[in-house]
């Protein structure tokens, strides 16, 4: 089965994912992972992709194009897999639906994980971050016991760059345009599936395989 998992930041497509694989028993292939590790390799495509990701600027299509179709190459995705964060332009699906295409491939399922964006606003601006262990909060879902401490580590938590009310509020106007792009690409090529993203972490999870069975 081969499963696009398509979203607006916060929306947990990336949590989903890596509970659905289990069950789907498939690779989980996330661009973020991707752009990492070809970074770490020093590949000439992860060296470029850094230099974007560290000015916060989306990669460009043809060095995302590039690497996610390199990795859909390999043995292990044969049977299928999972993209997350995969594509994320028409072109970058155009890219993809020709690329499997050539090898009589095509992609079963479309889940969108939809959520209100003004529960996104809250999720994203409210987590925060320790300094020097890396351990997650929010301010609402999952506050620290001590204001500003970490639970673990004692040392300072903070909200990142990337989660500044002006910051998430320009990540969610593009990505929201880029989404609906998708979205209706997809519904077009019958293989969009919708589920509400807002509930439980396993309600949403249920909904998503129940959206499989049912397809």
């Amino acid at each position: 089965m081969n499963v696009i998992m398509l979203g607006l930041p916060g929306a947990g497509k990336g949590t989903q994912a890596k509970i659905i694989v289990e069950h789907l028993r498939i690779p989980h292939i996330s661009t973020g992972d991707l752009f990492r590790k070809a970074a770490q390799d020093h590949t000439p495509l992860g060296l470029t992709a850094k230099v974007y990701m560290d000015k916060g600027e989306l990669v460009p299509d043809e060095i995302t194009i590039g690497l996610a179709t390199d990795r859909l190459a390999e043995q292990d995705c044969a049977a299928g897999f999972l993209l997350d964060g995969f594509p994320r332009s028409l072109n970058q699906a155009q890219a993809l639906r020709s690329e499997l295409a050539a090898s009589g491939r095509t992609i079963d399922h479309v889940v969108y994980v939809q959520v209100d964006e003004r529960l996104l606003f809250e999720r994203l601006t409210g987590r925060r971050v320790c300094c020097d262990c890396g351990a997650a909060y929010h301010i609402a879902y999952r506050p620290t016991a001590a204001e500003g401490r970490c639970d673990v580590c004692g040392g300072d938590v903070v909200q990142r760059d990337d989660d500044r009310p002006e910051t998430v509020a320009e990540r969610l106007r593009i990505n929201g345009e880029l989404t609906e792009q998708l979205a209706k690409y997809y519904a077009e090529a019958d293989v969009l599936r919708v589920v509400d993203g807002s509930g439980d972490i396993a309600d949403v999870t249920e909904h998503v395989l129940n959206l499989f069975t049912a397809s």
